[in-house]
């Protein structure tokens, strides 16, 4: 089973979303406070359930409501996702694939994992 991990950074406070592999599914930017953080996390929970997939890598693809996962080719020719609330804000992202299926997959884990996940605190 997934979980959330909430650390602090130098600039704030984040999450990662953990699958039961212990390998980062995704992550958050970084948050002012705790309560926002938390708040992120509630929103991933939630709007991963019910996010379409939006292809961003084929040509003349469909734009699709929010929330969404936005998968797109990074600069160093990698693929990536991001998932978007319902207002159109980054909520989590993933991180850099060799290949499109390694990205859906990441998908499908955030889909599955996020529910559920308790939220653990680190120093």
């Amino acid at each position: 089973m997934g979980k959330f991990i909430v650390k602090k950074t130098n600039t704030g406070i984040k999450f990662d979303l953990k699958a039961g592999n212990g390998e980062v599914i995704a992550t958050s930017e970084v948050y002012e406070s705790k309560a926002a953080c938390l708040n992120g996390i509630e929103s991933v929970k939630k709007n991963s359930q019910t996010a379409d997939v939006e292809d961003q890598t084929k040509e003349g693809y469909e734009t699709k409501k929010n929330p969404k996962f936005q998968v797109y080719v990074d600069k160093a020719g990698e693929y990536r996702f991001r998932l978007t609330a319902s207002n159109g804000q980054t909520i989590a992202t993933g991180e850099g694939y060799k290949a499109l299926a390694g990205c859906m997959n990441g998908i499908e884990s955030v889909k599955k994992n996020a529910p559920d996940a308790p939220v653990e605190e680190v120093e």
